[in-house]
């Protein structure tokens, strides 16, 4: 029923559990307790309704809610028992050998005022401290297994990029290419869900704006927005037509067996006007520009800096990641099994940039009333520089006029 050869190995999850246990002892913390979906899925291979629980020193225990099976067929641990309730964790913790820990870290960045309390209440008298730097810093450097799977998500970022030309045709709406575009995505082994971890961010599948809607921002950490097909979604593709010389954006995120590749690229009915043309390629060599001095110990927020005063230089700076007072101020962001890990290319971030980060680099021009330009890829961070682990041509996709 279920399918082992699509398991996170045993020696991939004893390395990230032997990690976290190094960074326990570093924070002073005697057990850390992991519920949030990506770092249980990074840290047990399963996101089946579960507690985590991993000492300082020992083996971990997976408490399964639902479904105990499944939860047993998928993660290599070697204890994954039953939980009949929250309430008997220090019961089954202590029924194994394990000491009641002092200092519990917990992932405070995301864990729900509710659970806190809760869980305040089952260890009674513990410390409960926030772990989730600790998790977030681990997880942002990359092992060869997760650079495997990022590269074939990569690669099938590709594959719906290429698929563009032969779906988009003049007058069509955005909504409706979206749904086409999306379906060779899905197609493809696309999961169908896009993890973020920064409260109240949603995605799907991207944003592909055609034009004008290119310049619409919205509520969402991005330097692109989009009408899409109402307020309460507030972002995306919504029901305007696609018309011949303006820029398509398909900024998608391909999702495989959990990890991300964020892919933008810019195609256009015909030619692109002499002025956004222009524009696109300035963004190409921008981001040749960061790929090189992009390395390992440079402060994340150093490239966001350098990446602005370039932008500034070629005289784009009003329109670099977004346009007025709905500007951003990055170039780029982490990613792996969320869309938003570190590191962040963020003006006044200092975290060192590490060999082994998988970077989405996404340098773009904001045209109001005219659309957005620009490219976006993942890549590996390498000792000498970003590797982009996509192929696609970075140029604008031209559509010959039929």
């Amino acid at each position: 029923m279920y399918d082992r050869t699509l398991n996170t190995p045993e020696t991939e999850i004893a390395a990230r559990i032997g990690a976290l246990q190094q960074a326990l002892r570093r924070q002073g913390l005697d057990a850390a307790l992991i519920l949030q979906k990506a770092d249980l899925y990074y840290y047990s291979a399963t996101i089946q309704q579960a507690y985590l629980f991993v000492p300082v020193e020992g083996e971990p225990l997976l408490l399964v809610n639902k479904v105990l099976k499944r939860a047993r067929a998928e993660s290599p641990l070697s204890r994954v028992l039953p939980l009949e309730s929250p309430k008997k964790i220090p019961e089954t913790i202590r029924s194994h050998g394990l000491p009641m820990p002092r200092r519990l870290g917990l992932e405070l960045d995301v864990l729900p005022a509710n659970l806190y309390f809760m869980l305040a209440g089952i260890f009674a008298g513990a410390e409960l401290t926030d772990v989730s730097g600790s998790i977030r810093l681990q997880r942002a450097v990359k092992s060869a297994c997760e650079v495997e799977l990022m590269r074939e998500a990569a690669r099938c970022s590709d594959q719906v990029a290429a698929a563009v030309p032969e779906l988009v045709r003049e007058g069509m709406t955005e909504i409706e290419l979206a749904g086409r575009v999306e379906a060779e995505a899905r197609r493809m082994g696309h999961q169908g869900i896009v993890r973020m971890r920064l409260w109240g961010s949603e995605l799907f599948y991207g944003h592909l704006l055609a034009g004008p809607s290119g310049g619409v921002p919205s509520y969402l950490a991005s330097p692109t927005g989009g009408a899409g097909v109402s307020p309460a979604v507030a972002q995306g593709s919504g029901f305007r037509r696609i018309r011949r010389h303006e820029p398509i954006l398909v900024d998608y995120v391909f999702a495989y067996r959990g990890y991300i590749s964020d892919h933008a690229r810019i195609f256009c009915l015909g030619e692109l006007p002499a002025e956004l043309a222009q524009a696109h390629a300035a963004m190409l060599d921008l981001q040749k520009r960061i790929m090189a001095m992009a390395v390992p110990g440079i402060a994340s927020g150093a490239v966001y800096d350098f990446a602005l005063q370039q932008a500034e230089r070629a005289g784009y700076g009003r329109h670099f990641m977004g346009a007025g007072a709905e500007r951003i101020r990055f170039v780029g962001h982490g990613v792996g099994l969320e869309l938003d890990e570190f590191p962040f290319l963020n003006a006044g971030q200092r975290l060192e940039l590490q060999a082994g980060m998988t970077i989405a680099l996404e340098p773009k021009l904001i045209f109001p009333g005219k659309g957005v330009v620009g490219i976006e890829n993942t890549h590996l961070l390498t000792p000498q520089g970003l590797e982009p682990l996509g192929r696609f041509p970075d140029e604008v996709c031209l559509k010959p006029q039929s």
